[in-house]
């Protein structure tokens, strides 16, 4: 057994359900628990990203004892160097399957041992596939593949798994709190909400969701862990798990689909470019107001109802005619819960751009929308505060908008006739 190991911990901010920590305590006597802030997945975040980032790294820092190791730099200069400074000979991680995290490790384990354990997906992208071996291209069959491949239990595994080894070899990070207790805010949800989930979870004036996609997303909770807890009963919400691990395998497979049409037919569309009105729709100034709602939503609080994503992006792209990535790339700045594969593929079904897309011809009506996911405008009222005084369902009519649905949509649909052809 070596003397000492390193555990670089990535999209898996926790002690709980964690494999990587069981090949740790087996590999060595003792672990340095290390985070490195990446100046290049920084740029990429918005400060509420950051932020959440913060209290996740508190709270584990807390659960180790406070002998968490924070470095700032480039990993492929840093943890061999942290390792060295310990003496260890490996690191060991949960598998990164995005474009730039596999790059990453691959030179990192230039310099030291990589010991790749488990991943943030209950099943690791590139493991369902077809009979043929080639990868899944729509949701529905990959969702069969997927409950019939199974995932492990959760592992047994909490702070005292693992011998943390002390170091001032970090910097302290940020005053301030860390995260409610993860477990509880599951329990409830598990209990109080999720029995009405598939009846609630399109309304955005309710609390009928489980907010765990940050927590997802920061691997604080495994949805290995999740997906334990569920009854048969809980279809709707277990397949929203199965989308996240849909659209890790997606990009696992096309790592280009991050910032490229899966569909390059569509590379052929006509798009605008028109700065006035991408700060329109940013600053929730579009003069509908459940796109406007969920637009101020974000920005308000790096969250937004999904039902509601896929409205406002259907009006970036099929009313206004501007890039899905332009949209993409405002969620990602701006969304806690910013996840590189569910963000961009959503963002791509919505386009009709993408795997198992919606139809381009499918154009989300943001007033119909409106009506039928919040029907009483309470979810207008709370974000739009100058309709407050305008009541029931009245509240979603237009008001001094950039543009005439009906026409922007007869437009959309022309140009997707012209590249159809």
């Amino acid at each position: 057994m070596d003397s000492s190991t390193v555990v670089w911990f990535r999209r898996d901010l926790r002690t709980a359900d964690h494999p990587a920590l069981l090949a740790a305590a087996e590999r060595a006597s003792a672990a340095l628990g290390l985070f490195v802030l990446d100046p290049v997945l920084l740029r990429a975040s918005g400060r509420p990203r950051i932020e959440f980032l913060h209290r996740c790294l508190r709270s584990l820092d807390r659960e180790l004892g406070g002998r968490l190791v924070v470095v700032d730099g480039d990993p492929v200069e840093v943890v061999p160097r942290v390792a060295a400074a310990v003496g260890a000979s490996s690191v060991h991680v949960s598998a990164d399957a995005g474009p730039y995290g596999r790059t990453r490790d691959a030179a990192v384990e230039r310099h030291v041992e990589l010991v790749r354990v488990g991943s943030p997906y209950a099943v690791t992208p590139g493991r369902v596939a077809k009979p043929d071996g080639t990868p899944y291209r729509v949701f529905t069959p990959f969702r069969k593949a997927w409950l019939a491949h199974g995932w492990p239990a959760p592992a047994d595994t909490d702070a005292s798994t693992v011998d943390w080894i002390a170091s001032d070899l970090g910097r302290a990070l940020p005053a301030g709190e860390g995260l409610p207790d993860v477990g509880a805010l599951w329990a409830r949800f598990r209990d109080e909400r999720l029995p009405d989930y598939a009846k609630h979870r399109d309304r955005p004036d309710l609390d009928g969701t489980s907010r765990f996609s940050a927590f997802l997303k920061w691997g604080v909770v495994h949805p290995r862990t999740l997906l334990a807890d569920l009854g048969p009963d809980a279809s709707a919400f277990r397949d929203e798990l199965a989308w996240r691990d849909f659209y890790a395998d997606v990009l696992w497979h096309r790592p280009d689909s991050a910032r490229r049409n899966l569909d390059r037919r569509f590379d052929r569309l006509r798009v605008d470019d028109d700065q006035e009105r991408f700060r329109a729709w940013c600053e929730g100034r579009t003069g509908y107001p459940f796109v406007d709602a969920g637009m101020r939503q974000l920005l308000a609080e790096g969250w937004v109802h999904n039902r509601v994503r896929m409205v406002v992006a259907s009006f970036l792209v099929k009313d206004l005619h501007l890039p899905w990535w332009w949209g993409a790339r405002h969620f990602m700045r701006h969304l806690v819960d910013g996840d590189l594969a569910s963000n961009q593929h959503g963002w791509q079904w919505v386009a009709g751009t993408g795997t198992d897309a919606a139809p381009f011809f499918r154009v989300f009506n943001p007033v119909t929308q409106g009506e039928k996911f919040d029907p009483n405008g309470d979810y207008v009222r709370r974000y739009v505060p100058e309709l407050r005084d305008i009541p029931g369902k009245a509240v979603h009519q237009p008001r001094d908008p950039v543009v005439d649905h009906a026409h922007e949509r007869r437009e959309a649909l022309a140009r997707y006739a012209a590249i159809k052809g």
